[in-house]
């Protein structure tokens, strides 16, 4: 069965020309946005690590990332699949301080990837992170930059709106904050992802909090490294998507781990191997600063703030021939 859904009666707001025209405006009015509202500055970034650097996240810890040959250095390489790690290595070097953080472009490759509505082998988002004190390693200071990120969505939709009328998607400012496990108890019948649907309809901006361990059912919500957030302080930011009647993840972030959570946290994922690492060493022995960071799709954003049906109408990706025959004369693939 297909796991492309065309809504019914689904027809673009706008056309491709202008489609591309509005993915530009997005990004810029954004980055704008987000600058602002968290103090960042854009950097250059890497598109992909050595494989022996301890550097790529290992998201669920099941994906493969894409790996090369470099004969000239020896090594071999990995195409990143975000820059959790990487981003705190560059606060440290390029000597950032409190309150100040980077964002930056990120372009991966995750061949493991499910292809449906939202999901293509292709990624694209901002990457994010910023230095903190130990005293805002809060839940407080984590749903404040949390509001922060939203205000800066819902800024870019109204500019959005303003220059495309027709476009009537509306962003609810208001964000319900609910742990991992409160969902659990809500919906104990439900999947993780049943719950989030069930949520996030009565929450049209919701942000899921404490996610990577396990749950009173001795599951977790989801799947998270171990080794960049502190599973007690982070989540996933999501928004309800009319045209597929859904829960929409924006956005995974959180506050980072410190010497005493990194530990805990290999510890539970049987991961303590991963200290043989420069980066897993510098954490544990304090020498990386603080920080909060995440990554927040820019083609899931597109979508969502245009009200398309599938991501392959913000960007250009590879699709199966039956996404391809599903979409036909009826969903624009670019």
């Amino acid at each position: 069965m297909s796991k492309t859904i065309i809504p019914e009666g689904y027809k673009s707001t706008l056309g491709v020309y202008d489609t591309q025209t509005a993915i530009g405006f997005i990004k810029r009015c954004f980055e704008e946005a987000l600058t602002g509202s968290l103090k960042l500055k854009r950097v250059s970034a890497p598109l992909f690590v050595d494989r022996n650097s301890g550097l790529n996240d290992d998201l669920s810890g099941v994906e493969r990332p894409v790996r090369f040959d470099v004969p000239s250095l020896e090594t071999e390489g990995e195409v990143v699949h975000s820059l959790a790690k990487w981003k705190r290595m560059a606060l440290h070097q390029y000597d950032f301080r409190q309150g100040n953080g980077l964002y930056t472009d990120m372009n991966a490759i995750r061949r493991d990837e499910e292809l449906d509505n939202l999901h293509s082998i292709y990624v694209d988002q901002w990457d994010w992170e910023r230095v903190i004190a130990s005293e805002w390693r809060t839940e407080e200071y984590l749903k404040e930059t949390v509001q922060g990120l939203v205000n800066a969505i819902v800024e870019t939709s109204s500019r959005l709106h303003t220059k495309y009328p027709d476009v009537n998607v509306t962003i609810d400012s208001n964000v319900a904050f609910v742990t991992s496990q409160e969902l659990e108890d809500m919906y104990p019948k439900l999947t993780s992802k049943e719950r989030e649907n069930a949520y996030v309809k009565e929450h049209p901006t919701t942000f899921i909090m404490k996610i990577g361990g396990a749950l009173t059912s001795g599951v977790p919500h989801d799947g998270r490294a171990p080794d960049y957030d502190d599973w007690e302080l982070n989540g996933d930011l999501l928004f309800w998507h009319e045209p597929l009647n859904c829960a929409m993840e924006l956005s995974s972030m959180g506050i980072r781990v410190d010497s005493a959570s990194l530990l805990a946290q290999l510890e539970t994922a049987n991961a303590t191997d991963r200290l043989k690492y420069n980066f897993h060493q510098q954490i544990r022995d304090n020498k990386l600063p603080l920080t909060i960071g995440g990554g927040i799709g820019q083609s899931r954003m597109c979508m969502l703030l245009l009200g398309k049906a599938h991501i392959g109408e913000v960007q250009v990706s590879l699709w199966d021939e039956e996404t391809l025959e599903s979409c036909k004369n009826k969903i624009e693939l670019l």
